[in-house]
């Protein structure tokens, strides 16, 4: 005698067996490589129905949520060289990419739109990144790629030689005249500082002490800053103000050149401290019982961040808040502490927020709005909602 089954029966059965290899693999892939892809799936032995299965894998599912965001920073990317003065179709600016056309369009293109939006890749990557390098060697939510104090020393090396120059002898107009100035000069002023943390790392093995020694030279800094505004000139003041409020469209391709170079750096020092990184989290004891050098990693650390942030700061200004924000938007909309997954999201994250806040520094007519107002703008209230809605945050 045969028994008849429902049809719905059959497919329970179906969605359950798949969603039970589905774990297996997990398991596997947790077991061999320490990376956990889907994230508190169900038991399998409930019924589950298709819908709800498939709505559970897109929500879950870090590698749909990483691709989601790859997407996302093509889109932002195609729309910045898209969208200026003048409209330029995504169709019509890939051909002049690869097309020999020397018309105007084309050399707005190559000479002004593309390297501003690789600018933003390159800036909004490394200073995420920094931002993340630094609130899990601080184990501080509030810690950003600039709590060392490199962007306050870059700003004050570059106040002096905007302020002072033009008052100086001959040989310091001309190095304020020079495009290369202001980027040396700002790199200068994160090295030294760079430098002088350091050399108080030697003394002091407490993160916290080194923290507060950090705001205290952006603190000591920023007065002397303060000072130069003071006694400088109205013409030499309005351009240190408007360096200081971020700009990414005045780099061309050599400076892009350097620029990649040295966040290419940082990056594979950053990834090569991956297991230190997930070692803290879990306590100093903990990463010293995994042979981990506590004093070598945090070394490593603040010269990645050093390198991130002053490459940034010298070509493109004190950029605030996306080293901040980038890493606690990322960890809500993907609840992982493995810095394996973090790290590679909060770079597209990073790039994608600043080609997103570039986007609407234009979209006032011909007004440009400063960076960093916007950055601030746009970030601050979308941090805030997103921890309303999941009710915390954590490193």
């Amino acid at each position: 005698m045969c028994i008849a089954y429902p049809i719905s029966h059959f497919k329970t059965l179906i969605y359950r067996h798949l969603l039970a290899n589905i774990i297996l693999i997990q398991l596997i892939i947790e077991a061999k490589c320490g990376v956990r892809f889907f994230q508190d799936w169900p038991d399998s032995s409930k019924p589950i129905t298709f819908p709800e299965f498939y709505k559970m894998f897109i929500s879950r599912s870090i590698l749909v949520r990483n691709s989601s965001l790859s997407v996302l920073l093509l889109v932002l990317f195609s729309a910045d060289i898209s969208l200026g003065d003048s409209f330029i179709s995504p169709s019509d600016w890939f051909s002049f990419l690869f097309g020999t056309d020397d018309s105007t369009l084309s050399e707005i293109i190559w000479q002004f739109r593309l390297p501003k939006a690789i600018t933003c890749l390159l800036a909004g990557s490394a200073l995420a990144t920094g931002g993340l390098l630094m609130q899990t060697l601080f184990r501080n939510p509030l810690a950003g790629p600039d709590v060392l104090g490199l962007s306050s020393g870059a700003s004050l090396l570059v106040a002096l030689i905007l302020m002072l120059g033009h008052a100086g002898s001959g040989i310091l107009q001309s190095i304020t005249v020079n495009p290369w100035s202001l980027a040396l000069a700002a790199t200068l002023g994160s090295t030294l500082v760079f430098m002088l943390v350091i050399a108080i790392t030697r003394f002091v093995k407490d993160n916290t002490s080194i923290l507060i020694i950090g705001l205290m030279l952006s603190a000591a800094t920023s007065s002397i800053v303060g000072v130069l505004q003071f006694i400088s000139k109205a013409e030499d003041l309005q351009l240190f103000m408007i360096w200081s409020l971020g700009n990414v469209g005045s780099t061309g391709w050599n400076e892009i050149s350097v620029l990649l170079i040295v966040v290419v750096v940082g990056v594979i020092i950053a990834i090569s401290q991956l297991k230190s990184l997930n070692g803290r989290l879990l306590g100093e004891i903990y990463a010293q019982s995994l042979g981990i050098n506590l004093s070598r990693s945090r070394f490593w650390l603040v010269a990645s961040t050093s390198l991130l942030v002053g490459g940034v700061t010298a070509f493109c200004g004190p950029i605030t808040f996306v080293g901040l924000a980038v890493p606690h938007l990322v960890k809500l909309i993907t609840p992982t502490s493995n810095h394996k997954i973090l790290l590679p999201l909060v770079m597209v994250g990073g790039a994608c927020l600043l080609l997103f806040c570039d986007l609407l520094t234009h979209s006032i007519g011909s007004i440009i709005l400063p960076l960093n107002a916007v950055t601030s703008m746009i970030g601050a209230p979308l941090v805030i909602w997103m921890i309303i809605k999941n009710k915390k945050v954590g490193l």
